[in-house]
């Protein structure tokens, strides 16, 4: 079950300490889309939302959409924000997060990954031992299999707010 409680529990994107997880040596930024950086039926990301991106190239990390969505609905994203996607990217398996380390030449305590599900961005990111952040979905409308996805990880937040890890309005980094 501890493969499932996130390093880092946040509220949204925006509350994130960049600083801090700089200064702990991440360099690296893969971001869910949906329901992370924008709901899912949103076509293109908000001022904010670009905002924080440009900041965060500015302070120098490497900024990925790390999606398990497809090429067509991240490429809006991916032209507004100037940034590199993986798509299909088939969370919470290995193997993209594998290959992102190698085309970029980072080591798995450069990257921190920032998603909205513990079944797929939290399990996938603790599974290949990067750091992992969590944050409440930005809509409550999800993709159906993320509607079974979200009825799974109900036992699995239980037991993560009895050990005290993962409350919401209790957050922590």
């Amino acid at each position: 079950m501890d493969k499932f409680a996130p390093d880092i529990y946040s509220q949204s994107i925006f509350s994130i300490n960049y600083k801090k997880l700089k200064k702990n040596g991440i360099k690296c930024l893969l971001f869910d889309l949906d329901n992370t950086i924008a709901p899912i039926h949103t076509k293109k990301p908000g001022v904010k939302e670009k905002e924080l991106i440009n900041g965060l190239q500015e302070m120098g990390f490497k900024v990925i959409l790390f999606s398990n969505s497809g090429k067509t609905r991240l490429q809006p994203f991916k032209d507004a924000f100037n940034i590199d996607t993986a798509a299909n990217s088939k969370k919470p398996l290995k193997g993209k997060y594998q290959k992102i380390m190698k085309l970029y030449n980072f080591k798995e305590s450069e990257i921190a990954c920032i998603g909205d599900q513990l079944l797929t961005d939290i399990l996938g990111a603790n599974r290949v031992g990067l750091t992992s952040i969590l944050i409440n979905p930005v809509s409550k409308v999800d993709f159906f299999a993320t509607k079974f996805n979200r009825l799974l990880e109900r036992p699995i937040r239980h037991y993560l707010q009895k050990k005290g890890l993962l409350t919401k309005g209790e957050y922590h980094d």
